[in-house]
């Protein structure tokens, strides 16, 4: 467990906030993941209640036990659910707040998915890019990178939906190397032991040091 970080526990669930770059379940290619981590230092292994793509780093809740892991999906299966995020993007949405409303193909189908945002900060120049602040209303396949890239402000470091272009240019000034999309908080309003459970995840360093870089002004966080 030394290279994840616990952000909470207790006899029903673990939140871990994971790194970028760590798959949260394995498969062809993949020797080492979140669940195989979790199944190596829990004599019970825990239950994966939702998914983080590989590159997307932060929080993360898995459950103790079967019932566990039951009630929990069907919470994050309703709408009382919170999951915010927090990305880099190129450019400046044209308004300060508002709902992404594209829908989406998923396995062939026309899901319906919104995708609420707000305009923490920026930096300004030869280049303007954005820290925002999202928040998903629906829980589709790659939502919020897909949405984003749709609306003309691409995340940083998307390698399938970015500005390839940029992205390449970031990596040779900056080495830029990672996907700027974070999982920052996760409000469960009554928990299947009936708490209430909130949870935050800071900024990780790839984050706060592209932010420094490009001058992107970090006094929203402590």
């Amino acid at each position: 467990m030394k290279q994840l970080e616990v952000l909470y526990e207790d006899n029903l669930c673990i939140v871990i906030n994971k790194p970028a770059g760590l798959p949260v379940q394995g498969g062809k290619g993949i020797s080492v993941s979140l669940d195989s981590i979790l199944m190596e230092y829990w004599p019970d292994r825990p239950l994966l209640v939702h998914r983080l793509d590989r590159d997307t780093s932060g929080i993360i809740l898995a459950a103790k036990t079967k019932a566990a892991a039951a009630g929990f999906s069907r919470l994050f299966a309703g709408k009382g659910v919170i999951k915010q995020y927090h990305a880099i993007c190129r450019g400046k949405p044209d308004k300060p707040e508002g709902t992404i409303n594209h829908n989406l193909t998923i396995r062939g189908l026309e899901k319906k998915s919104e995708t609420r945002f707000k305009l923490v900060s920026c930096c300004s120049g030869d280049n303007e890019y954005s820290l925002l602040e999202l928040e998903l209303a629906s829980g589709r396949m790659h939502q919020i990178r897909r949405h984003l890239a749709l609306a003309g402000n691409p995340v940083l470091g998307d390698d399938k939906y970015g500005d390839f272009h940029l992205n390449r240019s970031l990596c040779k000034t900056y080495k830029l190397k990672r996907l700027l999309l974070h999982a920052c908080r996760l409000v469960i309003p009554q928990t299947p032991d009936s708490k209430r459970l909130e949870i935050n995840a800071p900024l990780p360093e790839h984050f706060l040091q592209f932010m420094r870089v490009v001058d992107i002004p970090a006094a929203f966080f402590p």
